[in-house]
């Protein structure tokens, strides 16, 4: 009696040597580093830019452990977070816009354990610090561009129902029309009024007439401007979280703050120059006819190739599609090898695209890849102390300029855009989503471990204490079973540690008070076990009669008691946010392994303590 099988046995040492194996990366500390990489995401770091890194800490007197190549990066480690610091602002001054400088922390984990899949836990930002960036949406461009539209869309309108205009401009948020004559100048009112473009300032434009004869204007009401900032907002919103889904964060935070103000928190990054190149980057296309050689300049603009060698060429001004209308978006290669990105559109997309090429068959469609960069400028202030001061504008290059061999619709792919890595990206950028208007860095903030240090280091205290105290009631109270139980826990602690590191958890000041629970409530499933015990040898039951009852029948209390704090722990994380979430997680994990250490461990331990023997007296 009270004898598991080898099995069991097996597959208890199982589940406990993943936990220790899986638990083992914490005890290899990450160190502070800096990594390093070109701002043009199409070129890798080299030896030159190396070289040029190695120069500028040496002459600074900042020793570093170990610099060199890594992914396409340059890492630099160091032995304290002073000397990153100190790193990457002297890094930061001279390099300016050249290249990307970011901390980070750059695991030491064996090679060994990481081809196993081993990592250290991943620590939130209230811990191990991070990247906190507050970008702001340019509301002004967004009415801008939609402006542009209206204006491309109004024009060629005017041309199709054959309505004279003298002139079209856009001017001062507004555009203003020109008629012929009182004919056009009718004709056009007709249509602004199908479209419900009125003057009783309750539609998305008001129509403005003007003293002048024959001319009209268009204004944004204000119910368009709260439309348009809300909609361009809550699409950036949505793409920059499918970014950040893409990158693989764990737990991050990206959400609104005020009317047009978006914030982004990545935890515990290991690459934090990639999350800059796609958070920062608002790439977007669109997609053009070239301009025929009769084409007035008023209805063209010219564009620089990306490819410099190529020169430049005209393209019309109306935009057939733009970024937004794209689903999906993945990389490969044509027929000669060479990279491309295969893209596919929503309907409405996809007939623009057939009605703009179903007649233009032999033209050539051009594709815009529209960027917004940021420039560095060192500057001096009036105290005399040199500030680097961030400046953006928009950049617009043709990626592409094939000619339409046949109709196309809502899948087709694009060429010329560079190297793999660069289809790639493009790639992952537009199938994240476009941004419905650019974006600027407000703030930039890298959040120092300092005070992670501190909470991790009270976190650390409260766990020490709590598995001490309780330790201690559990041999003065229980004696033998009460060391069963602390075996046991000791088990839990390290298989809740080992699992959160297996799956990727993130662990945040939260998520250790939930380990701190968790500890209590392993105690409390053993607790429940022993009192049965003692109350069946109370009842005149023989030693091992009582184990075995005991274990049994304390088994469906525990159980109701742990499913409905775990379908409780599971609502938190299905609605909670940020630090809820990192208390359920814990919390969910420690359910499960106190259970397996409380109901199994334990009685695995008790079993061979007493076991298939005779025992007459039994003290619990």
């Amino acid at each position: 009696m009270n004898r598991f099988s080898a099995g069991t046995h097996a597959f208890i040492l199982m589940v406990l040597a993943i936990g220790v194996i899986y638990s083992l990366p914490n005890l290899y500390p990450a160190k502070p580093a800096i990594q390093i990489a070109y701002t043009d995401s199409g070129k890798s770091a080299d030896q030159p830019l190396l070289d040029q890194v190695t120069e500028i800490l040496a002459s600074t007197n900042i020793n570093s452990e170990s610099i060199g190549l890594k992914d396409n990066n340059i890492v630099a480690k160091f032995s304290s977070f002073d000397d990153q610091l100190a790193a990457k602002s002297a890094l930061q001054r001279i390099l300016l816009d050249r290249a990307i400088v970011a901390l980070n922390l750059e695991p030491s984990t064996p090679q060994w354990l990481r081809d196993i899949g081993g990592g250290p836990l991943k620590l939130g930002l209230d811990l191990s610090g991070g990247v906190h960036f507050l970008l702001e949406v340019d509301i002004e461009s967004a009415l801008d561009n939609r402006l542009d539209s209206l204006l491309n869309q109004y024009r060629k309108r005017f041309r199709d129902d054959r309505i004279s205009v003298e002139s079209s401009q856009k001017k001062d948020k507004q555009l203003i029309f020109e008629f012929v004559g009182d004919e056009d100048y009718n004709k056009a009112l007709k249509i602004f009024g199908d479209d419900n473009i009125t003057a009783v300032g309750t539609a998305l434009y008001d129509l403005q007439p003007s003293t002048i004869r024959n001319r009209v204007s268009l204004a944004y009401s204000q119910s368009a401007i709260k439309e348009i900032r809300d909609y361009a907002v809550g699409q950036n919103l949505m793409t920059l979280r499918n970014r950040v889904n893409e990158l693989g964060v764990s737990e991050p935070i990206v959400q609104r703050q005020g009317s047009s103000r978006i914030v982004v928190e990545l935890p515990g990054v290991q690459d934090t120059t990639a999350a800059k190149k796609i958070i920062g980057k608002t790439a977007n296309l669109e997609f053009r006819l070239e301009a025929a050689s009769t084409t007035s300049r008023l209805r063209k603009e010219e564009f620089d190739y990306q490819d410099e060698r190529m020169g430049a060429a005209y393209l019309e001004k109306n935009v057939i599609v733009a970024g937004e209308r794209v689903t999906n978006a993945s990389s490969g290669f044509d027929e000669s090898g060479f990279a491309q990105v295969n893209i596919s559109l929503d309907m409405q997309g996809g007939r623009a695209m057939q009605k703009a090429t179903s007649g233009n068959i032999g033209r050539k469609l051009g594709v815009l890849f529209v960027e917004r960069k940021n420039k560095s400028v060192l500057t001096v202030d009036e105290n005399g102390d040199e500030l680097i001061e961030q400046t953006s504008y928009i950049e617009k290059s043709i990626i592409s300029l094939a000619t339409v061999q046949a109709v196309l619709g809502t899948s087709f792919r694009i060429t010329g855009v560079g190297s793999p890595q660069e289809a790639s990206e493009l790639a992952l950028l537009l199938r994240a989503g476009a941004l419905a208007a650019p974006m600027k860095f407000v703030e930039e903030r890298t959040v120092g471990p300092s005070l992670g240090k501190e909470n991790i280091e009270l976190g650390v205290r409260s766990i020490i204490i709590g598995l001490l105290s309780v330790i201690a009631f559990m041999l003065f109270y229980y004696r033998w079973f009460g060391l069963a139980a602390n075996i046991a826990l000791f088990a839990n602690v390290v298989l809740i540690t080992g699992f959160m590191s297996l799956l990727g958890a993130t662990l945040t000041l939260p998520g250790i008070a939930g380990i701190v629970l968790t500890i209590g409530m392993a105690v409390d499933a053993n607790v429940l076990i022993f009192s049965r015990i003692r109350e069946e040898l109370a009842e005149g039951k023989d030693p091992q009669t009582a184990i075995q009852e005991g274990f049994s029948r304390a088994f469906v209390t525990i159980f109701d008691a742990n499913v409905t704090t775990l379908i409780a722990s599971i609502v938190l994380y299905a609605i909670g946010t940020g630090p809820i979430k990192g208390f359920a997680i814990t919390l969910s994990i420690g359910i499960i392994t106190s259970m397996f250490t409380a109901i199994m461990g334990t009685r695995a331990i008790i079993n061979l303590m007493y076991g298939n023997k005779n025992i007459q007296e039994l003290r619990v």
